[in-house]
């Protein structure tokens, strides 16, 4: 067993295996961290979902940034929307995920002159090609009152769209206070409102169909946070506590096979003769013959 673990073959995967147990143990360790960290995300969403309604601008304000931790919070505001200055924004997915067509994006101009973009939900593009500007929704017109999910701004960075130019008019690839306040002549509350409800209730024709609740596919196992970088972690813990097994079980079949290749080799050099003895037999019978003749 000595001489074949000691050969060039088992040296280079005895390193080899020794080699994958930290990886595999570190793999399983970064998947673990990334469970905790999505559990912990999970709990701060869960409660700020949950938590009481309170008034978008008690949150944010013009030029500011909405922290992580007033993600998804429940906001409420009153105003007048502006339809002059909606627009849209591109390759966005409907509540199945199944057609990709457009957010709609209406300001919201408040009391005190400030304008607060409001995700109004997804509409059906016009075309095949997705292109041209969607038919979209009657705008409510008067004073109403909207309340909503606050989101911070979408950038090209956190969302890995990619930035592109020339698009028609209206038309936009994220939804970003700080590129809109270049297109309204109100101050833009940083962030912007996911819509839940508003009030007056406006006609279904006057709706987009509402962006699903984040928890909405809670039960789905690809849901980051629910279930998946756990079940990794063990995996790969697994793999690691299985490398000297499978080691074990490799070096063990080698040296069962170099044994009976010896053994055969011996008997193979052994039993060259009739007799099984090399021809021994037959030159021991030879003298005896000689001898009677």
């Amino acid at each position: 067993m000595l001489r074949t673990l000691l050969t060039r073959r088992w040296v280079i995967l005895t390193l080899v295996f020794a080699a994958l147990i930290p990886t595999f143990y570190r793999l399983g360790l970064w998947q673990y961290h990334r469970y905790e960290e999505t559990k912990r995300n999970d709990a701060l969403i869960n409660g700020n979902l949950s938590a009481p309604t309170v008034a978008m601008t008690s949150l944010s304000k013009p030029g500011g940034t909405v922290p992580f931790s007033d993600l998804y919070r429940t906001v409420s505001a009153t105003g007048h929307y502006d339809p002059a200055h909606q627009f849209v924004i591109r390759q966005r997915t409907d509540a199945h995920g199944d057609t990709i067509g457009f957010h709609l994006i209406t300001p919201l101009i408040t009391a005190s002159g400030d304008a607060i973009l409001v995700n109004r939900g997804w509409v059906k593009p016009a075309n095949n090609s997705g292109t041209a500007y969607p038919p979209v929704p009657k705008t409510p017109k008067g004073t109403i009152k909207v309340v909503g999910r606050l989101r911070p701004d979408e950038t090209y960075a956190s969302t890995g769209i990619h930035r592109r130019v020339g698009l028609p008019p209206k038309q936009y690839m994220i939804i970003n206070s700080r590129e809109q306040a270049k297109n309204l002549p109100e101050p833009v509350v940083a962030g912007y409102m996911e819509l839940k409800s508003t009030k007056p209730t406006p006609p279904a024709s006057e709706e987009a169909e509402l962006v699903p609740n984040p928890n909405a596919d809670s039960d789905s196992m690809a849901v980051v946070g629910k279930g998946v970088h756990l079940p990794y972690a063990i995996q790969w813990w697994l793999f690691a506590a299985g490398v000297p097994v499978g080691w074990w079980v490799l070096f063990r079949r080698d040296v069962r096979d170099e044994r009976e290749a010896a053994e055969a080799k011996a008997e193979a050099a052994g039993g060259d003769g009739p007799d099984g003895d090399g021809g021994r037999g037959a030159a021991a019978a030879a003298p005896t013959a000689a001898a009677g003749g």
